[in-house]
């Protein structure tokens, strides 16, 4: 990588780049209920809006599609939806590969706004149809992302160097494969490797092997001269609680600082298989602060600030009047939070007592209302709409 951070909403537990979530977090109601294709379009305008994702994956699993379409549908779907770039859905056969740059083409050159993963078999399976794919991506000269989803435990070693040693494996199985087929091929190396939880066997999104293993994943890749792309924003939680905010700062602060070039996950809870628009605008602001973490800070003859300091010291003992003060302030050496309560316990009382979670539900319900997607034209929308059809007249059976 070039050393930069990319976020985006990209899920993992259950539909990895298939989108991230099959249901749908209402935390009004602190209810969930199965996702729509109305869902996947209010997410991807509302992501369009947040300016810490920086590109976006279609998110929602609609329920409301044939399986057979489900890539293909979120993806048409989504196009219309964002003017930022889009990532392709995850794929399984080369037909769907085949469709996903015919969209991509509808709207510009698949080179530029395209790029399309597919996870292997865990553990070291690659079936026919998968292989098929992978050489489908390659001869279309689409940037590729292997993305591997072992747990540890159950379809890896339970050990996490040993489960990163079988991750590895799979990513180059695809990764070698492409290469032979049209070498060169841009590739992203993915990785979502998770543990079993012993006591139910559930895979672990939230606890702080992700954190690890996230980290050992960009040192592997970024050995192999190979962007990497991990979690991210990811949890074991069902709401937006406190569970739910200590782990996906976790998990987003350690991998950042390890070096990877794209954290994904923005939005996702329940280990990628719930999704809320409040938490998509709760982790936009995480991604900031991440942003800022991993921007550090400068020391240099003016930010040691030795003169100002004598100065202040021989007049007002107050450094807020000072030029360099406003000049800091101005340059973002502190990050200015828009949900975060920052104020004192009268300002919070007097503000309705509100919590992060409601006024990040507020902000997405503004978002929501006002932010509006510059439209494709209609031939545009006819010809992804004829494309689609003859995706279903080919897949469905």
């Amino acid at each position: 990588g070039d050393g930069s951070l990319n976020f985006h909403n990209l899920g993992g537990a259950r539909d990895i780049y298939n989108g991230s979530a099959v249901s749908y977090h209402d935390p009004g109601a602190d209810e969930h209920r199965f996702a729509t294709l109305q869902d996947l379009r209010d997410a991807t305008r509302l992501l369009d809006a947040l300016e810490n994702c920086t590109t976006i994956t279609p998110f929602f699993t609609p329920q409301d599609v044939p399986g057979a379409l489900m890539s293909l549908a979120m993806y048409r779907h989504a196009l219309p939806c964002t003017i930022k770039p889009l990532q392709g859905p995850g794929v399984q056969y080369a037909a769907e590969a085949r469709y996903a740059v015919k969209m991509a083409e509808v709207i510009g050159g698949p080179g530029e706004v395209l790029s399309l993963s597919l996870s292997p078999v865990s553990p070291l399976n690659l079936p026919e149809h998968e292989a098929e794919a992978i050489m489908e991506i390659a001869r279309l000269g689409i940037t590729f992302g292997p993305l591997p989803c072992p747990t540890a435990g159950t379809t890896a070693p339970f050990s996490i160097a040993g489960a990163l040693a079988q991750q590895n494996a799979e990513v180059l199985i695809a990764l070698v494969l492409a290469e032979l087929v049209n070498p060169g091929l841009p590739i992203i190396y993915c990785g979502r490797l998770a543990m079993m939880e012993p006591r139910t066997g559930i895979s672990v999104w939230g606890g702080v092997e992700l954190d690890l293993a996230s980290a050992g994943t960009v040192q592997i890749g970024h050995r192999y001269g190979l962007p990497v792309n991990v979690y991210g924003f990811s949890t074991n939680s069902h709401t937006l609680d406190l569970q739910n905010g200590f782990e996906r700062a976790l998990n987003a602060a350690i991998p950042a600082l390890a070096g990877a070039d794209e954290l994904s996950g923005i939005g996702e809870m329940e280990a990628g298989v719930m999704g809320s628009f409040a938490q998509m605008v709760a982790d936009n602001e995480l991604a900031g602060s991440i942003r800022r973490l991993r921007r550090g800070f400068v020391a240099d003859d003016d930010s040691l600030a030795v003169e100002v300091i004598a100065a202040v010291m021989n007049g007002t003992h107050n450094f807020l009047g000072q030029k360099h003060t406003s000049r800091y302030l101005r340059s973002g050496e502190v990050l200015l939070t828009r949900l975060a309560e920052r104020g004192t316990w009268e300002m919070w009382d007097n503000g309705g007592r509100k919590g992060m979670a409601e006024r990040a539900q507020a902000e997405a319900e503004r978002i929501l209302r006002e932010h509006v997607v510059p439209p494709l034209d209609e031939a545009q929308e006819k010809e992804l709409d004829a494309l689609m059809q003859a995706a279903e007249r080919e897949l469905v059976k």
